[in-house]
């Protein structure tokens, strides 16, 4: 059995990771670590636990040397800090889920962890970095693409987010008041995560113009991307390529017609459709922000790190209505 632990409990990304891990077949959770709920049992924390789970989070100095595989669920910048500040044994198996590590510099050796770009490089890393959520559905929009240098001068992204993208942590724009019925825009051209996409496009040659637009739904989880950029591809040139490329990657699903949030939400899948007008071709890209965006790709690179077929304890399915 893989042993593992988790830092940073707390929170949406870390709950929905215990829920997946109890349910795999081949992880033990050893400990989860709150310093702000220690002491409470976990189903306390995570109500959607209740009755699956005896575990109590735990605070203080974490048994980090008892796991094979540590997940970070921290704040951005608490990942690093906490690495900095403890004993990690040399052979433990790290995932962060922040943006402490997505970045490359020789200040570590942490890999991108998008198992549809650097699948070979993952199985055979100890250190990962696990994409953000936004990055991770505009990506799979884009890869084949840009990996085939058809990517076009500019593009453009327009992306809309669940409320729990924000955290567990009430704010003036995730209160259900402000939140309900509404639609905003925020950090348009300058969010976060256009950093890491920039330069998983620049590992493929493509250095052009990159236009993102993020907006708040009023809707809990998932994301709904739309992707668009000129290209001489014809649509059905534009399937083949996209079929050829993904056709190793279990999680990505060629939607034959427009698909909607719900068909992935709950699921560890990127739904993708493609359509052509005149010369732009537009991708629409869907994720559960969560899972394939967060804790489900999380537990994909695990399975990868320990050699697993990626798909253990990921068969999930959407709901029906």
């Amino acid at each position: 059995m893989i042993r593992a632990g988790i830092i940073g409990g707390g929170g949406y990304t870390a709950g929905e990771l215990v829920r997946l891990l109890l349910n795999h077949p081949e992880v033990q959770i050893v400990f989860v670590h709150s310093n702000s709920q220690a002491g409470s049992p976990v189903a306390g924390g995570h109500s959607g636990l209740e009755g699956e789970t005896d575990l109590i989070f735990i605070g203080g100095a974490a048994p980090v040397e008892t796991i094979d595989v540590l997940f970070l669920c921290t704040p951005h910048g608490d990942s690093r800090k906490y690495l900095n500040e403890n004993i990690i044994p040399a052979s433990l198996k790290i995932i962060d889920l922040s943006t402490d590590y997505r970045k490359k510099d020789e200040t570590h050796d942490f890999v991108y962890g998008l198992p549809e770009l650097n699948r070979e490089t993952i199985s055979q890393s100890q250190h990962i970095a696990n994409p953000g959520c936004f990055a991770t559905a505009i990506q799979l929009a884009l890869l084949p693409s840009a990996k085939e240098g058809r990517l076009g001068n500019e593009v453009h992204v327009h992306a809309l987010t669940g409320s729990t993208g924000a955290g567990a942590i009430p704010s003036t724009t995730t209160h259900f008041s402000w939140r309900s019925d509404n639609i905003s825009i925020y950090k348009p051209f300058t969010h976060q995560h256009l950093g890491e996409i920039r330069q998983t496009l620049g590992s493929l040659g493509w250095n052009g113009e990159l236009n993102f637009i993020p907006l708040r739904g009023d809707f809990t989880r998932g994301i709904f991307a739309t992707v668009y950029f000129n290209t001489p591809l014809s649509l059905d040139e534009a399937h083949a390529l996209y079929s050829e490329y993904y056709r190793p990657h279990p999680f990505i699903v060629l939607a034959g017609s427009p698909p909607d949030l719900k068909q992935a939400v709950n699921t560890n899948k990127c739904i993708l459709h493609l359509h052509k007008n005149g010369e732009k071709l537009l991708i629409t890209s869907i994720i559960d922000n969560l899972l394939k965006g967060a804790a489900g790709q999380s537990v994909q690179n695990m399975n990868l790190l320990f050699g697993l077929d990626e798909r253990t304890g990921l068969r999930l399915k959407p709901s029906a209505f």
